[in-house]
């Protein structure tokens, strides 16, 4: 132990050395850890990537920031220097804090829980897993039409609660409001076609209407929204064409699509038990022949 402390005391430069060399491997040490643990810990390739460059680039900083320190000896104490690469981390890492403040923000306010149907970010989807990182949903839309699943599950960081508006389907409420247009031709029986349209809406989404509307009164006394109608109605607009009549009704969020199509097939079957009294219009194109004409080169030309 003497024999180290004379060493030192006889070449006070080489220990000097020695100590930064220890303080740089420590530093370097650091930053690999933080880079494999970032690995470990990010599954999103682009987050991780994004991290681990951000840790690097930080610890070049702070390794800068300790050779001027050393050898100017301006600072000397070091703790200036943790809390400089601590705020340095957490800049680099706010993405991941965000979306770990995120989760906690979903589960205390209930933003959105495993089951309900929410667009965030531009993607539309079923949730099926919220952790401490992501949002983990089954996608729908995007190439299929209506709301159908692509069979693409798309893992979305939490940050995003802080960053745009969260459309739930199906929290509090989980119906919504559906409509569809019908082309009826000039010189129909208007008023039959009405209640056929009505009459079958009724009748098809009755179940809908009565378990909607308990919930919708509970929706009105918990926000500040006007109350709604929830039964079918009908609207009329003159075109230049057709008749448009306008369905607009209630449904549950997760049968659009198959309700649209009851919907669509038992009006048509109605209107073709009419025998032409309701007649359905659509876009009509006629070509007209364009006449013959005839040249006769043999009859010659006065000049």
């Amino acid at each position: 132990m003497e024999y180290f402390e004379n060493l030192i005391n006889e070449y006070p430069f080489l220990w000097s050395i020695m100590k930064f060399l220890i303080i740089i491997l420590f530093v370097f040490f650091i930053i690999n850890y933080l880079r494999k643990y970032l690995k470990k810990k990010i599954p999103n390739l682009t987050v991780r990537y994004k991290s681990q460059k951000g840790v690097e680039i930080i610890g070049y900083i702070v390794l800068l920031i300790i050779i001027i320190i050393y050898f100017t000896g301006t600072i000397k104490d070091f703790t200036v220097i943790i809390g400089l690469f601590t705020a340095g981390l957490a800049f680099t890492l706010q993405e991941l804090i965000l979306s770990i403040a995120g989760s906690v923000y979903i589960f205390l306010v209930k933003v959105y829980t495993p089951g309900d149907r929410i667009e965030i970010n531009g993607i539309k989807g079923d949730v099926i897993d919220v952790d401490s990182i992501y949002t983990t949903m089954m996608e729908i839309g995007q190439w299929v039409n209506s709301d159908n699943y692509t069979g693409r599950i798309v893992k979305l960081s939490n940050a995003f609660v802080f960053k745009g508006p969260v459309y739930n389907y199906s929290q509090d409420f989980p119906f919504i409001w559906d409509e569809f247009n019908l082309p009826i031709r000039y010189g129909s029986n208007i008023d039959l076609a009405k209640s056929i349209i009505i009459k079958t809406a009724r009748e098809t989404l009755s179940e809908y209407t009565m378990n909607s509307k308990a919930q919708w009164n509970a929706v009105v006394n918990k926000y500040y929204i006007e109350d709604a109608q929830v039964d079918p109605t009908l609207a009329i607009t003159l075109t230049d064409n057709w008749i448009q009549f306008n369905l607009r009704y209630i449904v549950d969020f997760k049968k659009r699509r198959l309700t649209k199509h009851v919907l669509h097939d038992k009006i048509r079957k109605e209107i073709e038990k009419t025998n032409d009294a309701v007649i359905l219009a659509s876009t009509t194109l006629e070509v007209i022949k364009i006449p013959d004409v005839k040249i006769d080169l043999k009859t010659p030309i006065n000049t």
